[in-house]
């Protein structure tokens, strides 16, 4: 199989795009390694699988100095000529999509950006999976989707109309655009909702890096919804493999589905959704505490009311997962944090 993975040089997209070479597959990696955060991480992402900075600038296709069966682009999702040049180039069977605008709180500010990259950038990746037939299409929804949503576990045949965040909203609304593409054109596509994940390599804007530097640095952390915060905490190497084994299983259209009690989880069309959590919600305070203890420091905490854009607590429901993989995300929080920690102090060597 071909592979096209986007965000590459992403937290998520860099460790598919490692496990793929590491399997012997053949990969594209696409990113546009904007500066939402810090570039030189990305960078350094790319360079752990053989892609030079000066080459990954260059806006040329180029190949890994490790692995001889990976190519990388810079290219925008908005920029649909190059994006389908790319397509027609490459020709993969299988496109794994993760390059998105991320965060929450960010789409506060910046909506704008969240219409380009994860709207019109999604209709282009489409697109080019029509005008390029492929095998599946796999891409990143989020567990934001549930929204107000409160029986838990969040379950994937539960509606989810209710979004939160702008955020959110553009991730509801990939599902839908990959759904009428499913249905008009016969893309097999999966649609895959992340619970909160985390680990080496991370993303600096997220809680346990922004965790890990403030009690380094001796500095206070904000604990918004004064600690009464739960997460489904789900460690990058169970997402890794959580999307590599959808990958190979595309989804067929389905004789059981039922117009007049319509279930949001699949359909007639070659489509479905499915949750990729640990299935086992920990206290934002239990997360913190796991952190203290691999750093040998204690926590200064500042309580605060919720935030704009947020929900208390995700659960994920992940029994269709298991029954269609065999396989469910088990990585302990505890050997979670131990395993970013060590990451964490390796890389940036903090005093």
């Amino acid at each position: 199989m071909k592979y096209l993975v986007t965000g590459a040089a992403g937290f998520i997209g860099y460790h598919v795009v490692r496990k793929l070479l590491e399997q012997g597959q053949e990969v594209t990696g696409a990113d546009n390694i904007n500066n939402y955060y810090d570039p030189q991480l990305k960078f350094a992402r790319l360079a752990q699988c053989g892609i030079e900075r000066g080459e990954a600038e260059s806006g040329e296709l180029t190949g890994s100095k490790t692995y001889s069966s990976y190519r990388f682009l810079k290219v925008s999702l908005e920029h649909k000529d190059r994006l389908f040049k790319l397509f027609d180039e490459e020709r993969p069977d299988i496109v794994i999509h993760l390059a998105a605008q991320a965060g929450v709180r960010y789409s506060l500010q910046h909506p704008e950006a969240y219409i380009r990259s994860n709207i019109e950038g999604f209709l282009n990746i489409l697109e080019g999976c029509r005008a390029f037939p492929v095998q599946h299409l796999v891409f990143a929804s989020s567990s934001s989707v549930y929204g107000l949503n409160r029986a838990m576990p969040f379950s994937e045949h539960s509606t989810v109309d209710h979004p939160v965040s702008l955020y959110a909203a553009t991730k509801k609304a990939n599902e839908l655009m990959a759904h009428s593409y499913s249905h008009l054109f016969g893309i097999p596509s999966t649609g895959l909702r992340f619970f909160t994940v985390y680990g080496p390599w991370g993303r600096p804007d997220m809680a346990l890096f922004i965790f890990t530097r403030s009690i380094l640095n001796g500095e206070p952390i904000e604990v918004f919804n004064n600690g009464e915060m739960a997460r489904d905490f789900t460690y990058i190497d169970d997402i890794t493999e959580g999307i590599l084994r959808i990958a190979e299983l595309p989804p067929a259209g389905r004789d059981d589905w039922d117009p007049e009690h319509p279930d949001p989880a699949f359909s007639t069309a070659p489509y479905r959704i499915f949750n990729i959590g640990n299935n086992s919600p920990v206290r934002l305070l239990d997360f913190v505490h796991a952190l203290e203890k691999e750093l040998g420091k204690k926590a200064t905490l500042l309580y605060r009311p919720m935030q704009p854009g947020d929900v208390p607590g995700t659960w994920a429901d992940v029994s269709d997962l298991e029954a269609v993989t065999g396989y469910r995300p088990r990585t302990s929080v505890e050997e979670g944090v131990h395993r970013f920690v060590r990451w964490y102090l390796e890389y940036f060597k903090p005093a």
